[in-house]
């Protein structure tokens, strides 16, 4: 978790604030969106400063920025007595990067939940599934985040249903998931298209997260599935559930894909 806190940190800076690209959460050299979309958090939570927790972070990403040096510009919207909505926008190189709309609060009033229509999924033990490869064979692209994290996929479970992946999320040294860093594993899975025979790079066009509770030690059990592929586009669909099994967020994506030509 340290790794993490250190890799989304924000410094303020004149209007803003400014933050480092770590080469270490991307995914093909690029950095990942979930892991923008956190640094984008830190700053709307820093500069609001009256609630520490996202409750809701919706970005559009405009331009996919490098590794490097980035800025940071928070706009605060409203802030409430239960919430405060702030605008994040990353920039780099003066290109506006990715812009985010955050509703913050505090998790630690929710309480437990009245109902909930969403039990975890079924997935083989942790113990039996094997890391995913920051490298993997024959794919040409490498993910240099998975060095950072565990990501095991129930690949047996692949296709029943199609479209469809589960499996489990865990940081090194079994340290703690926050509500920060469940803006991450919301895009930490591969695409659920994979499972349907696309391949290469599957761009973000938009991410919208809800942060439900704050995460009980453990791993994190993961399902993403796709719901609709048109000639180019996939939106899917990210379940998170920690080691107490309480969902603690959900999200949606709307994403480019691609299939081998025919």
């Amino acid at each position: 978790m340290a790794a993490f806190i250190e890799a989304t940190q924000v410094r303020p800076a004149g209007d803003g604030f400014d933050a480092e690209l770590d080469p270490l959460w991307t995914v093909g050299g690029k950095p990942n969106g979930g892991y923008l979309l956190a640094i984008l958090a830190r700053a709307a939570i820093e500069a609001a400063g009256t609630h520490p927790d996202p409750l809701s972070a919706s970005a559009v990403y405009l331009s996919p920025p490098d590794p490097g040096p980035a800025t940071v510009t928070v706009e605060v919207l409203r802030t409430g007595r239960t919430a405060s909505q702030v605008r994040s926008r990353l920039w780099q190189k003066d290109r506006a990067c990715v812009e985010a709309l955050f509703t913050l609060g505090t998790l630690a009033a929710a309480g437990e939940p009245r109902w909930v229509d969403a039990q975890p999924p079924p997935v083989a033990a942790e113990q039996g599934l094997f890391p995913t490869p920051s490298e993997a064979p024959g794919t040409g692209l490498r993910i240099d985040m998975l060095d950072q994290f565990e990501q095991r996929i129930d690949w047996q479970a692949v296709g029943d249903p199609p479209g469809e992946l589960r499996g489990w999320l865990r940081l090194p040294d079994d340290a703690a998931w926050d509500p920060v860093s469940l803006l991450f594993a919301a895009d930490a899975f591969p695409p659920a298209t994979f499972t349907l025979g696309s391949h290469g790079w599957t761009p973000t066009l938009e991410l919208t997260v809800y942060v439900r509770a704050a995460p009980s030690p453990g791993p994190l059990r993961v399902r993403q599935r796709a719901r609709l592929l048109t000639e180019s586009l996939v939106d899917q669909v990210c379940e998170i559930w920690d080691a107490r099994d309480r969902v603690v967020a959900q999200a949606t994506q709307l994403a480019a894909y691609r299939m081998p030509a025919a």
